[in-house]
């Protein structure tokens, strides 16, 4: 992402660090780096990392329990935060005629102290023209939303349903708005896998082209890791039911989703594995450009989604149809922008200017007086 920043002038970069294997100020530092090379562009995606064969590369024999995980997540965003506002917007004056480069009374020590950290900071990096990354984190689980209601800035989520959607984007904003945070600046972006045809026959015809070339083994493996590494469905008949998969510490959410899909639709492990596979249990959607947009504007404007992660079957081709077809048809609605609301990755999501903890806000000061 580094190397891509300078060529570009809108994308953002949202890279993905976990707070499980990760230490708070190399977390910080990265992301608050690449945040001044792209000019506040930069994003972060908090993932706690399932599974034990991670965990036997950092020193374990096993994954943490999946409630210590999300423990030891929120406060690894805790301190992160921390480091990031560990100078003041105004620092730096960089004032040639006195020689003054930056007040050092605008530079802060971190000073945390907790469960799983000790971080004394300041860290060397200032904020950007956004004021620090966008978080993102994804997380069904009811630890998960605990997480992101108090901790993100854009949620990626999966449903297959407008219904679960729904229950799912309202309990965010009702936990967000419980703990003091404004529900409208916590974005829930459930993720899309569009199937995109001229006709309808044809995106159908693009669907089972790319399912068809999904060799068993691969399948099967794609099911194991998706239904948090407890179920071995070699030697099971593919023709047959899904067969009850044990309890995971890894990815619950995702197990429970697995299975909703497998049941709800009757599938056999081999319609499964087809169905899941481009996607990875995101919705699918297998039609026209105005098909696709209808569906898209529904879940919009109906409390379902604040916007989407379009998650293309495959490239370049999937992503180019999307753009080519669907995207005009949204922006003949008046859904999707002609052009960008600004320079950095906060205003292009609408998405509020961070206030450094450090920094007194002189309106409070003046209305006080």
């Amino acid at each position: 992402f580094s190397a891509l920043a300078p060529f570009t002038t809108h994308l953002g970069f949202i890279a993905t660090a976990s707070t499980t294997y990760e230490e708070p100020y190399n977390t910080a530092r990265k992301f608050a780096s690449l945040d001044l090379i792209s000019n506040g562009r930069a994003g972060w995606n908090v993932v706690t990392t399932t599974g034990d064969a991670t965990a036997q590369n950092f020193n374990r024999d096993t994954q943490l329990p999946h409630a210590d995980r999300y423990k030891r997540a929120a406060e690894h965003v805790e301190v992160v935060k921390k480091l990031w506002d560990s100078f003041e917007d105004d620092a730096f004056v960089r004032d040639r005629e006195t020689g003054v480069f930056f007040e050092p009374a605008k530079l802060h020590d971190t000073n945390h102290k907790g469960e799983h950290f000790k971080v004394k900071g300041p860290l060397n990096v200032s904020r950007s023209r956004q004021g620090h990354p966008v978080i993102v984190q994804a997380g069904q689980s009811d630890d998960g939303r605990g997480l992101a209601a108090a901790t993100a800035e854009v949620i990626f989520t999966a449903h297959q349903h407008i219904e679960t959607a729904q229950e799912f984007y309202r309990d965010i904003k009702n936990r967000a708005r419980g703990i003091g945070r404004n529900p409208d600046h916590v974005l829930v972006m459930p993720g899309v896998s569009p199937f995109v045809g001229r006709t309808e026959a044809e995106a159908r015809e693009k669907y089972d082209r790319l399912t068809s070339l999904i060799l068993e083994e691969d399948g099967v493996g794609l099911l194991n890791g998706l239904t948090g590494g407890t179920l071995d469905l070699r030697g099971y008949d593919l023709d047959g039911p899904l067969p009850p998969a044990p309890p995971t510490e890894g990815m619950k959410s995702r197990q429970a989703l697995i299975r909703q899909i497998a049941d709800e639709n009757n599938f056999s492990i081999r319609q499964l594995y087809q169905w899941v596979a481009s996607a990875r249990g995101h919705f699918t959607i297998v039609g026209t450009a105005v098909q696709i947009a209808d569906t898209l504007q529904e879940w919009f404007e109906n409390e379902a989604a604040d916007g989407f992660n379009i998650l293309p079957p495959w490239l370049p081709t999937g992503l180019n149809d999307f753009v080519d077809l669907v995207i005009p048809e949204l922006q003949r609605r008046e859904l999707f922008r002609t052009a960008y609301e600004g320079s950095t990755l906060r205003e292009n999501l609408g998405l509020p200017f961070p206030v450094n903890r450090w920094t007194v806000d002189t309106s409070v000061v003046q209305a006080a007086e």
